[in-house]
């Protein structure tokens, strides 16, 4: 018998050029999960990368005080260990797909500021953030600052998770993730290659089986999440 119950992900919507002050922006919602991003431009690189002809992409992750169940304070005195761990796996995502060397010596930064959290928010915020970096790689070579696209792939990324009931499920909304045994977090490229795996047994260890399980539904979900992204960037 199958171990995987739902390979599909919650409905999924991307609302592309909702800022009109930045390069790239999109309302990423997964569920009740709703993610605000935008990608900013600017003309030059941190000070390890200056005078070595390539740029940067990095992101920054925030939860705003309403989008719990409980009203959480603003991280006025720095970002907490969460914070940064979620914010590093976005920038560490993104560079994955991205030739920086064709970016010239300029930085994009992708903010993701969740709205409302019902599970996933990491996950959102990267299949999101790809696209407002697609946006904004497309401005830059409409004013022909960069010559080349220095994209290389398509990215997205899901949650999955054994529930109590030993099955695996796609796109966990937070009653499910709050049960589930098994959390995992999968980034992948549309080429079908692996960029990050972040998976922990939160109670009974998991086999071999449900790992192989947990990574085929994930690929399944993927395919949808990635069809929703091509078929907004097609729009613009």
């Amino acid at each position: 018998m199958s171990l995987i119950k739902r390979d599909t992900p919650r409905p999924i919507k991307f609302t592309a050029g909702i800022n009109p002050y930045a390069a790239g922006s999109v309302l990423a919602e997964f569920g009740n999960t709703k993610v605000h991003i935008t990608a900013v431009v600017q003309e030059s690189v941190p000070p390890f990368l200056k005078g070595k002809g390539q740029g940067w992409v990095t992101a920054e992750y925030a939860m705003l005080p309403s989008s719990t169940h409980t009203r959480s304070d603003r991280e006025r005195k720095g970002a907490s260990g969460r914070t940064q761990e979620i914010q590093r796996l976005i920038g560490r995502a993104l560079r994955s797909i991205v030739d920086l060397q064709k970016l010239g010596e300029r930085s994009i930064l992708i903010d993701c500021d969740v709205i409302v959290a019902d599970g996933g928010t990491r996950t959102t915020s990267i299949s999101g953030a790809y696209i407002a970096l697609e946006m904004a790689v497309k401005k830059l070579m409409r004013e022909g600052l960069i010559k080349e696209n220095p994209i290389k792939d398509g990215l997205a990324a899901i949650s999955i998770g054994i529930n109590k009931n030993d099955e695996v499920i796609a796109d966990l909304n937070y009653e499910e993730d709050s049960s589930c045994g098994t959390d995992m977090n999968i980034v992948m490229t549309s080429s079908g290659k692996f960029v990050e795996v972040q998976g922990t047994a939160e109670g009974e260890p998991f086999s071999m089986e449900h790992l192989n399980a947990l990574l085929s539904c994930a690929q399944t979900a993927l395919k949808v999440v990635m069809k929703e992204q091509r078929s907004i960037l097609h729009k613009i």
